[in-house]
């Protein structure tokens, strides 16, 4: 191995661990919201539905703030870079935030503008730390990239699950302060370590810039989201299609695992909480590998066999329905997303014409993912007030199907074509 060799592999892990502690930052608070928050508005609300409803508000929020700012990003220039103002800025309102939601629980128009609020201060980070990726890591390595950064991700998953098991139900103001205060110590590293202003995508784009003629505009969302939908090579269509889909199945399988554990399994809040622990580590230890298997395999034929394992594994939980076997089905259901989480948005960045759009490729997958995320509690939840909370795993895994379909047109198409390797 040559000393430059060595070089650029280790900026490379330093780069990746820096990424994965951004996205580690922001979802510290997100993860412990989906568990924790649902069972305050069930003091107050008895439709699965609407809870589902209000639990996917800040995804709708999302699905309008998340484009713009991602483009906005990419527009961007200062001295530390297009990414991380906006993360500097962002994360220490968004956990200030986060601390008052109990303090709210007594009154549910005052938690709902709180939710609200929290919501829309943390969407407009939420896209850009996940453009770090790209920016910084070679298109060939980005599934690997992005594993550690979901792996940053799921163990917040861990972090969450551990509080609601031995906090949540006895001090539930100490419970939702340590999810705040780790974003905090996250944000302060992440702020003096990182200048995404050395990127390679940043540096290039700047090339690119002094080459235009003057007057040139940069693209906006619209004509990137234009770009895609008239161009007659379907796959990012089709992709964000399944990104939305399957991200309703993932949703749901993650917001009302509590109330579903509480009244199918008739466990108690708290209990219910860490139904999704295991899941968390299982996942930990799936990612890695979904990454490696993808880049010999093909990401697409990764995600759907990924998917398929996550429906089956529902199924399971719903044939054996008991907590030990709802959590077994829970870590295999884990194992299998993970092959998708890791490289939905891998396949979507490097199908990108350009570095100039990678914070908005990276706001069209969120708002995707977002828009999943607030039709799927919402679906599943309606879907729940009709055959019963004893069915709610089969109802999820009847939308994975779906998205199964989606990605497997996809590749259809992509073997029709010539694939570049790293696609």
């Amino acid at each position: 191995m040559t000393t430059t060799s060595a070089g650029q592999r280790s900026r490379t892990r330093t780069i990746t661990f820096l990424v994965a502690l951004a996205v580690f930052a922001q979802e510290s608070t997100w993860n412990f919201y989906e568990s924790q928050v649902p069972p305050l508005l069930r003091e107050h609300v008895g439709s699965a539905a609407v809870v589902g409803v209000l639990m996917g508000m800040d995804n709708l929020l999302g699905i309008f703030i998340q484009p713009w700012i991602g483009n906005r990003s990419d527009r961007t220039r200062t001295a530390w870079g297009r990414r991380i103002p906006y993360l500097v800025v962002g994360m220490p309102i968004a956990a200030a935030l986060f601390v008052t939601i109990p303090h709210t629980a007594a009154s549910l128009p005052l938690l709902i503008a709180v939710m609200f609020t929290y919501a829309l201060v943390a969407n407009t980070f939420k896209p850009v730390a996940e453009a770090l990726v790209p920016d910084f890591i070679a298109p060939e390595r980005r599934s690997r990239a992005n594993a550690a950064v979901k792996i940053a991700s799921s163990l917040t998953a861990i972090v969450a699950a551990l509080i609601s098991i031995f906090l949540v139900d006895d001090h539930p103001h100490i419970a939702f302060a340590i999810p705040a205060a780790i974003m905090l110590v996250s944000i302060v590293v992440l702020g003096v370590t990182v200048r995404d202003s050395r990127s390679p995508a940043y540096q290039e784009v700047v090339a690119e810039t002094r080459e235009e003629p003057p007057g040139s505009r940069a693209p906006r969302v619209r004509d990137t989201f234009v770009e895609i939908v008239k161009d007659r090579d379907r796959s990012r269509l089709l992709l964000l299609a399944a990104i939305l889909v399957f991200g309703s199945a993932w949703a749901a399988s993650r917001s009302l695992v509590t109330p579903y554990g509480m009244e199918a399994l008739d466990l108690s809040r708290g209990d219910a909480g860490g139904l999704t622990l295991p899941s968390g580590v299982a996942f930990i230890v799936a990612a890695y590998p979904a990454a490696v298997l993808a880049e010999r395999w093909g990401r697409l034929r990764a995600m759907a066999v990924g998917m398929s394992v996550f429906a089956g594994a529902m199924l399971l939980g719903t044939l054996v329905q008991t907590p030990a076997a709802v959590v077994v089905a829970l870590c295999v259901a884990a194992a299998g997303a993970s092959s998708f989480l890791v490289n939905a948005v891998v396949v979507l960045w490097n199908l990108a014409p350009s570095a100039r759009v990678f914070g908005t490729y990276a706001g069209l997958y969120t708002v995707s993912w977002a828009g999943g995320g607030f039709l799927g509690p919402a679906l599943i939840g309606g879907m729940v007030d009709l055959n019963g909370w004893s069915l709610m795993l089969v109802d999820i895994a009847v939308v994975a199907v779906l998205a199964i379909v989606l990605i497997s047109r996809i590749g259809l198409m992509r073997r029709r074509t010539v694939l570049s390797p790293a696609k």
